[in-house]
């Protein structure tokens, strides 16, 4: 069984790895610059937001959740700011075992807090098992996008 809190000093190693893992794009420095930013102001670039860690019986990080709040997102009530999931990753042979839903289940609680009415997120069209998790989660989707970029 694992248990969810709000990351912390001396998180920031594993949650960089964690996160590399789910956006290898990036470094690890880069990653963990970002986590310590993160953890230390609770801020999602000028909104609030947490990263909320779920722990092994080992102390060991077995995933993340990022959320934080936007002020509108897709298929959501344009009136009201609303939570949404930046990032969410549990380690491999970690999954199947509940630990993404508690997670979720945590960002929404954090939503709540923040007087959310509503919390948001997003995959890859081809993230088949980010789709069906969320879908499993009561998500519904909104949007099928594909987005255009041009150099100039």
């Amino acid at each position: 069984m694992t248990s969810t809190r709000v990351a912390r000093e001396g998180d920031e190693d594993e949650l960089a790895e964690l996160r590399a893992r789910l956006w290898p794009e990036g470094t690890f420095k880069e990653h963990r610059s970002e986590v310590q930013l993160f953890i230390q102001s609770g801020m999602n670039g000028t909104l609030p937001g947490a990263v909320l860690v779920a722990v092994d019986a080992n102390k060991r990080l077995a995933g993340f959740i990022e959320v934080g709040l936007r002020s509108h997102a897709d298929g959501c009530d344009t009136a009201r700011p609303v939570g949404f999931v930046e990032g969410w990753f549990v380690r491999e042979q970690m999954r199947g075992l509940g630990i993404g839903k508690q997670l979720m289940e945590a960002a929404e609680e954090w939503s709540r807090a923040q007087n959310c009415r509503e919390i948001a997120s997003d995959a890859l069209v081809e993230n088949m098992a980010s789709r069906q998790a969320h879908n499993a989660l009561g998500f519904e989707v909104v949007d099928l996008c594909v987005h255009f970029r041009k150099q100039l």
